[in-house]
């Protein structure tokens, strides 16, 4: 019994040396939580009466700096590494796969499948539906079968069989202002970014569309250099008219998003 209860006691009093700190961090502002922080160790511990303190939490701050910093540049690797694997499209702004290709512009997707020669209509089996496309010859293995890489309009998709020898595929896109990275979902990856759409065609879109097409051509291009897109252009002129219009307030310091 006297062994129990020294152990209870001992217990006790390691549970008792132990205690809970609540606080919530703003991200905006992160040192209010470590003042908060570092008050509570110094009421609750010896911390501070150290004469070696501020050297331990500099030490501290450095090595959640160097993870911090080593993290960061292990998810900057990884994303060229995924930028790197992506294709470079073909002149159809898509990719030319083993036994067919498909291009695309802002509108619409074209696909075209190689199928022996003489090959007639009645033999080719292609059903579109809104995300899904199964293109191939009846009776044989499909050539293409798989989800779409986005939603298109079915209404709006035909196919036909030219010369006998190919399956030529046209779908329009449901989204109109977004370039597909692949036909399928699972399939390989074009590099957006490297896309060229025909300028010469501009014109022939509405002006609501040709607005939108220009915006992200000119984004693409300040992404490439390093620059602020038009989005991050707007901001930074609505901040100054803001600071502007109200002479009298204190941002230092403030962070905008």
């Amino acid at each position: 019994m006297a062994i129990l209860s020294d152990y209870q006691e001992e217990e006790q009093h390691h549970q008792s040396s132990s205690f809970s700190f609540n606080a919530i961090l703003d991200p905006s502002n992160p040192l209010e939580f470590l003042e908060s922080a570092f008050n509570f160790a110094s009421q609750k511990s010896n911390l501070f009466k150290s004469d070696s303190a501020e050297k331990d939490i500099m030490v501290l701050v450095h090595s959640i700096k160097e993870r911090t910093k080593k993290a960061a540049e292990k998810e900057q690797e990884e994303k060229q590494k995924e930028k790197d694997n992506k294709l470079v499209p073909n002149e159809g702004n898509g990719l030319d796969m083993e036994n067919y290709s498909w291009g695309q512009s802002l509108q619409e997707i074209t696909i075209n499948v190689p199928v022996p020669q003489g090959t007639k209509s009645r033999l080719v089996l292609c059903d579109i539906k809104n995300k899904y496309l199964k293109v191939g010859l009846k009776g044989q293995v499909p050539i293409i079968d798989g989800e779409l890489f986005k939603a298109v309009k079915v209404d709006d998709c035909i196919w036909s069989l030219e010369d006998e020898k190919a399956i030529s595929i046209l779908m329009s896109k449901r989204e109109q202002c977004e370039w597909w990275k692949s036909l399928l979902k699972g399939d390989p990856e074009i590099n957006t970014q490297k896309v060229e759409p025909e300028t010469s065609k501009l014109s022939d879109l509405d002006s609501e569309t040709r607005s939108v097409v220009e915006k992200m051509m000119f984004d693409q291009r300040q992404k490439q250099l390093g620059r602020p897109t038009s989005d991050d252009m707007q901001k930074q002129q609505m901040i100054k008219q803001f600071m502007a219009q109200n002479p009298n307030m204190d941002f230092l310091g403030t962070k905008f998003t």
